[in-house]
């Protein structure tokens, strides 16, 4: 490893990250346990993740690899890809048309920068069948479903996004205690790669407010993936329009599930922080 470790944080509605040039080679210069110091909030620089923009494979512009703040590996980051976005053209990549075709382990992904400032996601097509979320709930989809966690019964949609997610819909989504409950969905024997969870509560048809535990990193302020899996599960569910409004604690994605192609658009902000050096006798191998 280099003796520093150059770096900028980003946060997309303050989902943060932070994000490391990486393109000089194929391997991550940082070992998920140095990821995990870095992310510490106390004693390193504080993240829920650290993503590393790579050379390009299989077609791509780049590639993106992320290490969460426990140090485990999630396939796909919604928030963190727009991110990604926003880091590769500050550093001068490029792009056509403002669009980079970026390889993730969760497949494709395509984030367009906008005049507005803003980052739109072509997250592709949403995985239904329980052998793609993983999980052994059902022999087929998972809409609708009992589950038992801490001691009472939850209806859940599972959403694979590129990642894991399950969504279950409450009356008052500020009532549910995360810190307890959402470990125990994380970790529960039908996922057998773990989970997110999603929290939903609907508004109105086009407004849903959500909130997340994420699989690795805990409560977090937003997770993109997982706004693009509960307006799934809320259009199968009946209980919203195919483009809506997702409210998470750090603010707003707008969500549109094209019915001509399947495929989820995500749109939403990622802002640059600071940039900083990681120092070599902070890095522990």
């Amino acid at each position: 490893m280099a003796p520093t470790v150059a770096f900028t944080k980003y946060h997309g509605l303050g989902n943060d990250f932070v994000m490391i040039d990486n393109r000089h080679s194929p391997e991550p210069v940082l070992t998920p346990e140095q990821a995990v110091q870095v992310c510490d909030r106390n004693f390193g620089v504080g993240a829920d993740g650290v993503i590393f923009a790579l050379p390009a494979q299989e077609g791509a512009d780049y590639s993106m690899r992320i290490y969460n703040s426990d140090g485990s590996e999630p396939e796909m980051c919604g928030n963190g890809i727009r991110c990604l976005a926003k880091f590769l053209h500050e550093l001068g990549a490029e792009a056509e048309q403002g669009r980079y075709r970026i390889h993730t382990l969760g497949g494709l992904i395509v984030p367009e920068l906008t005049a507005d400032g803003q980052v739109t996601v072509d997250m592709g097509e949403p995985r239904l069948l329980a052998t793609e979320i993983p999980t052994t709930l059902a022999s087929e989809k998972v809409v609708n479903l009992p589950l038992e966690v801490a001691g009472q019964t939850w209806q859940v949609t599972c959403v694979n996004m590129g990642n894991p997610h399950c969504i279950t819909f409450v009356e008052d989504v500020d009532a549910i205690s995360l810190a307890e409950i959402g470990p125990q969905f994380e970790h529960h024997a039908v996922f057998p790669q773990r989970t997110n969870t999603e929290f939903v509560q609907v508004v109105r048809p086009d407004y849903l407010k959500m909130r997340v535990w994420e699989r690795g990193a805990g409560p977090t302020l937003a997770c993109g993936t997982g706004a693009c899996a509960t307006v799934v599960a809320a259009v199968l569910n009946g209980r919203s329009e195919r483009q809506a409004t997702v409210e998470l604690p750090g603010g707003p994605l707008l969500i549109h599930w094209s019915a001509a192609d399947n495929h989820l658009h995500m749109s939403g902000p990622a802002q640059a922080v600071f940039s900083g050096t990681l120092a070599s006798d902070f890095l522990k191998s």
